[in-house]
């Protein structure tokens, strides 16, 4: 018999798996991070920088302690790497044994990379790297060799495609610029590297995403993943009937979740901590959830031309009251040290402004340390927010 849980438990479930809004933490800010980063399973990259990145905006969110430079010292460590999920992404090197399958589907043609390959030029790149050491791909170019061969853009290529094969890892960035050097000087000696197989795997994904989201379906842990969908509803059947998972109705959708899941709703959710959230962040990948669970239709607009934009370049989700309530546009403006707020569009489910207003301006006061802005412009917002902000946040505006 399937359990039924209202939209406002099943919200608060995946809240409360997702570590949104945090609670108190013990132990290092760095060990808090890494906490996070395997309670997700995968924290996406992004290069936009419109506010602080993708990634460091995701973990922030999950530890107030949060520093950017955590995620160096992990890989530092060994603790983490990088490599696709659904997405460039950083991963638990705990969980490093599972992105074999998609390496090896990729060094063995039986998945295409987007990259077409340059056999020689690979060897030639893998040459310099095994002989000379951790190399980016601007150590490639023209003035290395007399002859010309080396050209930064096909060198690059070569480089991704050996380091979407599993040949080449990133040791560490510089300047966000990738610095690649062979897998086994990357990852710690003792670390297993056996291939899972395709229904470990597929259970590996099934559990690793129940954990993270609370509940989902078989699309939702297939997402943007190939050749893996069959395996892993058939799976799921197999650990239903096991009584591995248990099966959650939520309205008319079927949903997927862990025993323990249920449990977790015993917790209290900080419904009253508001959280600006990155485009990018676990919680919004997969927009069609969002809209079925939340209610939120969602579209990140920096990808739509500007004529066309009805919330703003680089517009933010706020989680308040237990969900999504608002989009806010930012832009940290570096040079001055401002947080410019362009937009602020609030939902129709938001009743009390003045409590919205309040909880806004407090998570502003951290949104600003974290994005290094010591003042706040205020754009266009409506005026009973704007004059709430004033009253908290006047020493602070431009």
């Amino acid at each position: 018999m399937n359990e039924t849980l209202s939209l406002k438990n099943a919200q608060k479930l995946v809240l409360l798996a997702q570590g949104l809004p945090p609670t108190q933490q013990s132990g290092s800010a760095q060990a808090a991070t890494l906490a996070a980063i395997e309670r997700l399973s995968y924290i996406q990259i992004d290069t936009i920088s419109v506010v602080q990145r993708a990634h460091h905006h995701t973990l922030w969110n999950r530890n107030p302690r949060y520093q950017t430079e955590h995620l160096d010292q992990l890989i530092a460590q060994k603790e983490v790497f990088e490599y696709w999920s659904h997405a460039a992404a950083y991963l638990p090197m705990q969980d490093y044994r599972f992105s074999l399958p998609r390496k090896l589907a990729i060094a063995e043609r039986e998945q295409k990379h987007w990259y077409t390959r340059d056999e020689k030029l690979m060897q030639a790149v893998l040459h310099r790297i095994t002989e000379e050491g951790p190399l980016m791909a601007k150590d490639f170019d023209d003035s290395h060799l007399a002859s010309g061969h080396w050209k930064s853009k096909p060198s690059k290529r070569a480089l991704e495609s050996l380091f979407m094969e599993g040949t080449l890892m990133i040791s560490k960035r510089v300047n966000f610029h990738k610095v690649y050097d062979l897998t086994e000087r990357v990852i710690p000696k003792d670390l297993d590297t056996s291939v899972p197989s395709p229904e470990e795997h597929a259970r590996y994904l099934i559990t690793r995403y129940l954990q993270a989201n609370g509940i989902g379906q078989a699309t939702q842990m297939s997402y943007l993943l190939k050749n893996i969908k069959g395996t892993i509803i058939a799976c799921l059947q197999e650990m239903l009937l096991n009584n591995e998972i248990i099966a959650i109705k939520v309205g008319a959708e079927e949903y997927f979740a862990l025993p323990s899941a249920l449990a977790l709703l015993r917790k209290p959710l900080a419904r009253n901590q508001l959280k600006i959230l990155s485009p990018f962040d676990n919680l919004l990948i997969q927009r069609k959830r969002v809209q079925s669970l939340f209610g939120f239709d969602y579209l990140i607009e920096c990808y739509v031309p500007e004529a066309k934009r009805k919330f703003g370049y680089f517009c933010l989700p706020i989680l308040w009251q237990g969900t999504l309530s608002a989009r806010i546009d930012c832009k940290a403006e570096r040079k001055t040290a401002t947080l410019h707020i362009l937009h602020l569009d609030v939902e129709a489910n938001v009743k009390d402004i003045e409590a919205f207003a309040h909880a806004l301006a407090d998570e502003l006061r951290h949104f600003m340390q974290f994005n290094r802005c010591v003042h706040l412009q205020i754009h266009k917002v409506p005026a009973s927010i704007t004059r709430h902000l004033r009253l908290q946040l006047g020493n602070l505006l431009n």
